[in-house]
C-alpha cells in the first residue's frame, strides 16, 4: 500500500487544522497563548498546525493525536527536534516578534492619500 503524502491529504489536513484552531489551545511549543485571529501569515504570532513527531521522522500530517496548536515561529524554530526549552522558545518568539515589528511598514494613515496614483 502506497504512502499518501502532503498534496494527497489536503482535505483531510484542513479539517485536522480546523479541529485544531476550534480548540483555541495555546502553542504547545513555548506555552504562550495564539491569537487565532491573526491573517497576515508572515507575523510569527499566526496559528500553524504542529505535528508533535516530525513528519520527517515518521509522524502524520492527519493524525489528531498528532498535532498541536503552534505559533508559526516557534514551529520553525523547533523544526524537528523532539526535545527543546520551553523558555528558550518563548525567549526567541519574543526577539522575532519584536524584529517583525520593526520591519512592519506602517499602514497610511486614514484620510491621507498618496502622492502618487496607482
Amino acid at each position: 500500500m502506497a504512502t499518501r503524502t502532503r498534496a494527497q491529504n489536503g482535505n483531510a489536513r484542513r479539517k485536522v487544522m480546523a479541529w485544531l484552531k476550534a480548540q483555541q489551545l495555546p502553542c504547545h511549543i513555548c506555552g504562550l497563548p495564539i491569537d487565532y485571529t491573526i491573517e497576515d501569515p508572515h507575523d510569527p504570532r499566526h496559528f500553524e498546525c504542529d505535528e508533535l513527531m516530525p513528519v520527517s521522522l515518521g509522524g502524520s500530517t492527519t493524525d489528531k493525536g498528532n498535532v498541536g496548536a503552534a505559533h508559526r515561529f516557534c514551529n520553525e524554530w523547533r523544526g524537528n527536534r523532539m526535545s527543546w526549552s520551553p523558555a528558550a522558545a518563548r525567549d526567541a518568539l519574543a526577539a522575532a516578534v519584536r524584529a517583525w515589528a520593526r520591519r512592519r511598514v506602517p499602514a497610511t494613515p486614514p484620510g491621507m492619500v498618496h502622492s502618487r496614483r496607482w
